[in-house]
């Protein structure tokens, strides 16, 4: 069953709730700015994103308190110096960005109540976190709000001009996921880490023109084995196995073993070469898991 709701008729409260536990895992924008006295503000927040390289432009926003209606801090200091450093969060620095949400009184800078290192920006005042793996140093363009209503965002719309890097986190002079080891905002006081066997890779379909799942035989679409996941996988080929492939894989040791498993069990065989196709998969072998399905299908006409 499904339950719909109205927005509409949602106390605020409950609303956010859904929102921010359905939109998940959400970047962490550890934002670094500064009032027209100069007084340091770091603050997290979770609706951010990148949304141009060219131009490259980042966005945040910091909402309104849903509890009395206040803007926030970093929001009233970009309207007085149009200028942010958007510090990335990663895994080793989560617990001090967490305290750095704290509602401290203006003024209060919490670089030093969460015990983090300034470090002189190149371009803009306010200065990035010297713990931070990648640390942007952006112009505010634009900022829109969105209402004046308790919980209410407000899009920061922030230009990069200059990007650092910490080379412990890059391989072969590029970025590396493996390394970075960042974190996630979800639901409540739940974060996700984007580290170990959490990390998965899936190939691109913009690199090639896949047959799509329509395309894959009805045993394989049909199939009691076989997840969604394994079909999108499947369908992401950009042919199907030649029938002299699919005659090979008869020979190979593995299908015998399971037909001959199949067999002593007494269990369909087709399910046999469907849980050694999905085992393939997983290995990342597509091509040879649709040749073990396709000689799977033979085998029932």
């Amino acid at each position: 069953m499904t339950k719909t709701l109205d927005p509409a008729q949602l106390p605020q409260p409950q609303l956010h709730s859904i929102l921010l536990t359905a939109v998940a895992p959400r970047p962490i924008c550890f934002a670094s700015t500064m009032d027209a006295q100069g007084r340091v503000n770091l603050s997290p927040f979770s609706y951010f994103n990148v949304f141009s390289s060219n131009p490259p432009i980042l966005v945040f926003s910091p909402a309104r308190s849903g509890r009395d209606n206040s803007l926030k801090h970093s929001h009233e200091n970009v309207k007085e110096v149009p200028e942010v450093v958007i510090n990335v969060v990663n895994h080793p620095i989560v617990e001090q960005m967490s305290l750095a949400s704290t509602a401290y009184a203006k003024g209060v800078n919490e670089f030093v109540k969460a015990g983090f290192t300034e470090v002189k920006s190149d371009l803009v005042g306010p200065p990035r976190v010297g713990e931070a793996p990648v640390a942007f140093e952006c112009k505010v363009t634009d900022i829109i709000e969105l209402a004046h209503t308790p919980g209410a965002g407000n899009l920061i719309l922030c230009e990069v001009l200059r990007i650092h890097i910490n080379e412990r986190y890059m391989t072969h002079n590029a970025l590396d996921t493996q390394k970075l080891d960042l974190v996630g905002r979800m639901g409540g006081s739940w974060y996700t880490r984007s580290s170990g066997t959490s990390l998965f890779e899936i190939p691109k379909p913009i690199k090639n023109l896949g047959v799509g799942v329509d395309a894959l035989p009805k045993s394989v679409r049909e199939s009691t084995v076989l997840t969604g996941n394994n079909l999108g996988r499947l369908g992401n080929l950009e042919a199907l196995p030649t029938p002299e492939a699919v005659a090979q894989t008869a020979q190979r040791e593995d299908v015998k073993a399971r037909l001959e498993n199949g067999m002593a069990k007494g269990t369909d065989v087709q399910t046999e070469l469907h849980l050694l196709a999905q085992q393939r998969l997983e290995e990342g072998d597509t091509e040879l898991a649709m040749a073990i399905l396709m000689y799977s299908n033979t085998l029932q006409k």
